[in-house]
């Protein structure tokens, strides 16, 4: 059987889409007439996600946000550890689902689990939903027999990456809208505010003094070439962004984030964090070490740390111990190190690996949190400072000339 969508007509014209599970696409458009409804198309959901996109590489399936990964991974946990079996326990997650496109993706994932398929294998259909981490956790929970329980570990990893993500990309959203708001401040009244009254001293004759002449020549700067400014400066943006398609400018780029004061120990924290926590959730349901270091090395997003990762999967391949792998790539930190070694010393790898990551992950919320709460009050310091420079600009030859008539 497959997944077909399907669009029809209904006796009164109400047009009604859907999927349905057949053998044919005849089948289908039988089962619309048995309704009473006019097909007007029937397509395979692999070939309507095709023609979507208009690229073939599309038609191998749609991809999927982390709250919904984590909402489909969650579900089926639940109901295979309630007895049911993969195939129903599918076709229930895609009745739960609202959204088309995600029900046409679990429908095809079950249409190839009833022609024999593994889960894992019927994943592999859709590798942008599930990326290869997640297909081999679930592979070697089925060959382990505890797929539930592989899949809750992995709705629990999903959610707290999701988590983390969230925090980050707040954290950034909240410094950049501040930013956007003293900035508008400082321009609007160099801009509108110093001229107008600058420009009353000026008729006069008065000579103004030097950080008053600063403030309105940044004023003229900004009114006659604030456009042009603003041009050149999404260029370079714009430059910088083609720039990291370099892969050699890449690496370049993310070496200097590992050795630049204030950035390098948050870019260590984030990558060895995420290395760790996925490294954690592949051992512990049943993937072997090597093969869990090489999927983990590929979520690494500094390609400095994940050249060291590599070299220390090739060293653990060849008979090495992890703790001295990952030592010798310099980007882990001793606390880290020392735990992971006491696993391989005590035979507790799997358990030292997940109190690690769990450890990291929490180290690494608090930096984020710290760094929040840091750039609050040194924005507005610097705010303040610089409306203070520009009332002090405005207020100093008011008191010359204040000075002037006494």
């Amino acid at each position: 059987m497959a997944a077909f969508e399907y669009q029809a007509v209904d006796n009164k014209g109400k047009q009604h889409k859907g999927v349905l599970e057949a053998d044919s696409s005849r089948q289908v458009r039988q089962q619309l007439r048995d309704k009473g409804w006019m097909p007007l198309s029937v397509e395979t959901s692999n070939d309507k996600q095709a023609k979507r996109s208009g690229f073939a590489l599309f038609a191998r399936g749609p991809s999927l946000s982390i709250p919904d990964l984590a909402l489909i991974t969650r579900q089926l946990a639940t109901l295979i550890a309630a007895g049911l079996p993969i195939d129903e326990a599918l076709k229930a997650v895609s009745e739960q689902s609202e959204k088309q496109s995600i029900k046409s993706m679990v429908l095809s994932i079950r249409a190839k689990v009833l022609e024999g398929h593994t889960l894992a294998d019927a994943l592999k259909e859709f590798p942008r939903a599930f990326p290869h981490l997640y297909r081999a956790t679930v592979s070697a929970g089925e060959h382990a027999g505890h797929l539930d329980g592989v899949l809750n570990k992995l709705a629990d990893y999903t959610e707290a990456q999701q988590a983390a993500h969230t925090k980050i990309k707040l954290a950034a959203m909240y410094t950049i809208i501040l930013g956007i708001v003293a900035l508008g401040i400082v321009i609007g009244l160099l801009t509108y505010v110093v001229p107008d009254i600058v420009e009353v001293f000026v008729r006069n004759g008065q000579e103004l003094p030097g950080l008053t002449q600063a403030m309105l020549d940044l004023s003229h700067l900004i009114t006659d070439y604030g456009l042009v400014i603003a041009a050149l400066l999404a260029l370079i943006f714009s430059a910088f962004a083609y720039a990291l398609k370099n892969p050699k400018f890449k690496y370049r780029y993310h070496l200097f984030l590992l050795t630049a004061p204030g950035i390098s120990g948050f870019t260590k924290s984030a990558n060895t964090a995420r290395y760790i926590s996925t490294l954690a959730i592949l051992t512990s349901s049943g993937v072997p070490l090597v093969e869990a270091m090489r999927i983990a090395a590929k979520v690494v997003e500094n390609l400095p740390i994940q050249a060291g990762v590599q070299e220390a999967t090739i060293s653990v391949s060849e008979g090495g111990s992890l703790s001295k792998a990952l030592t010798a790539t310099g980007y882990f930190s001793p606390m880290m190190l020392h735990m992971i070694a006491s696993g391989e010393s005590s035979g507790e790898l799997d358990d030292m690996l997940a109190r690690t990551s769990a450890q990291q992950q929490a180290s690494l919320e608090a930096t984020i949190e710290a760094l929040v709460k840091m750039f609050e009050p040194m924005m507005l310091l610097v705010m303040g400072g610089m409306v203070a420079m520009i009332v002090a600009a405005i207020m100093l030859p008011i008191l010359e000339l204040q000075n002037m008539v006494q």
